[in-house]
């Protein structure tokens, strides 16, 4: 009976949750081929022709950035400012090798197994050695999505350390749909209700109540329940009702083949920026000034002359077209969302980041997709979905992906390209002699770790840069 309430709509907060997700995953071209789809669709958006500013809402004239969020919050600081721009002149496309993780040939959602189907949004996260794990560990998921192996065998197989194969599963639980990969209903719910927590306030007691068990949760034993937590029956009655309209107990059952899969980043060509960097008036001296490029042939909206054929409309109709409204709402609250999500990561980076943005590669900072999710209080699969596929042109004018923000090996190599451009062309500097100069420069990397670096370079062996040299 439980597994049946779960299964008869699509749970608004969870539609709202996995939607955020899957937009913010979408560099700006998909999403605006997104908002096209989804207006073809539904009867109940519309574009209105004026442009306004996603930010502050306000009337924009053709082309031009907002007056009012394109300003320093604070006359002379020195912080960026970062802003969303709606820049429909731009052309927005990019070109890719067919080569992606795990697969050679299989491009579209609806052709992939569900452990294919995950493995493509959390591989680029993860080291080869882990893809392993997390790929033996999802073809060992039952029909629910309910992983049964204990972990500590899987690390015994792999003969890798416990901790290791938990941060696998962690992240294959927090893909889409989450909860996959969990040990049982009851962890698979606290997973959604955790990442539900980024987007709303959750009361503590939710989770509470699902620790208790499925029992006594599907039974709807308010009294129990309020009696068990020190609530009132009423309080147990919402947070149920909540509970069961909103999560899924069997995320394999989930719908999942409609969500947009992230792709390799290697090989791609980007030809238009997802976010532009400049200084505020083209000046050094001035604040940076981060564009967030947001598709906008207008301003999307709910249909005036929809809203008014529900007014007019039989309680049977209603019933009819509430739908295409409740889910032009949802889209239009999960772009603001989006875009909110972008700005106050892209404020974060390129605070972070100035140094490197502005002087080059060697400047970079080590900073982990972890800790700038540690600061924005979301989950570090966000930062993922939030960076993956899209591009940012620098002051230089150079676009560059915007993972790259978070290569912790940039500047380590920037730093060996100098010694290497400096050395005796007669004596070249092997791996051994790269390892001692780069450790006097406070990086301590194994020679085979300086060797990968150097081959990511496309830096030939010392060796074979004498002999380049003598023919």
């Amino acid at each position: 009976m439980y597994q049946r309430q779960f299964h008869k709509l699509q749970p608004q907060t969870t539609a709202h949750l996995a939607q955020t997700m899957t937009l913010l995953s979408m560099n700006v071209d998909e999403l605006n081929q997104e908002i096209i789809r989804a207006m073809a669709e539904n009867p109940a958006l519309v574009m209105k022709e004026e442009r306004r500013c996603p930010g502050c809402g306000r009337l924009l004239t053709s082309n031009q950035i907002c007056p009012v969020c394109s300003k320093p919050k604070n006359p002379g600081s020195d912080e960026a400012i970062v802003f969303l721009s709606p820049r429909n002149e731009i052309t927005y496309s990019k070109s890719s090798t067919d080569e992606e993780y795990f697969s050679d040939e299989i491009s579209n959602t609806d052709e992939v197994s569900l452990a294919e189907f995950i493995l493509r949004q959390i591989a680029m996260d993860l080291e080869q050695e882990d893809r392993i794990i997390a790929a033996y560990i999802l073809n060992q998921v039952d029909e629910d999505g309910f992983l049964q192996e204990r972990l500590v065998e899987i690390a015994s197989y792999y003969h890798v350390p416990l901790s290791r194969v938990e941060h696998v599963k962690n992240m294959i639980q927090h893909a889409e749909p989450l909860g996959v990969g969990s040990s049982s209903p009851e962890e698979a719910l606290l997973i959604q209700l955790e990442m539900v927590g980024e987007t709303q306030k959750v009361p503590p007691y939710y989770f509470d109540i699902i620790k208790g068990g499925l029992s006594m949760l599907s039974k709807k034993q308010y009294p129990q329940i309020a009696k068990t937590l020190g609530i009132s029956s009423s309080e147990a009655e919402k947070a149920i009702e909540f509970i069961s309209k909103n999560l899924y107990p069997f995320p394999a059952r989930a719908h999942w083949g409609s969500f947009r899969m992230p792709s390799e980043d290697k090989g791609q060509v980007y030809t238009s920026p997802d976010v532009i960097i400049n200084f505020m008036n083209h000046d050094p001296n001035l604040p940076l000034m981060v564009e967030i490029i947001t598709p906008s042939y207008g301003t999307l909206d709910i249909n005036p002359l929809f809203k008014q054929a529900i007014k007019q409309s039989s309680e049977e109709t209603k019933e009819d077209l509430k739908p295409d409204l409740e889910k032009a709402n949802l889209l239009i609250k999960c772009i603001q969302q989006r875009n909110n999500t972008m700005q106050r990561l892209m404020e974060k980076i390129v605070n972070m980041q100035k140094e490197f943005i502005v002087e080059g590669e060697k400047f970079i900072q080590p900073v982990t997709r972890a800790e700038i999710s540690k600061e924005l209080e979301v989950h570090e699969s966000t930062i993922s979905r939030a960076v993956s596929n899209k591009s940012v042109q620098l002051p230089s004018g150079q676009i560059i992906p915007m993972d790259v923000f978070f290569d912790k090996s940039l500047g380590i190599r920037a730093t060996m390209r100098e010694f290497i451009e400096a050395e005796n062309k007669d004596k070249p500097l092997s791996d051994s002699d790269l390892v001692k100069l780069l450790e006097k420069d406070g990086y301590e990397l194994a020679r085979r770790t300086v060797a990968k670096y150097r081959s990511m370079e496309g830096i030939l062996p010392a060796h074979l840069r004498k002999k380049e040299k003598k023919d």
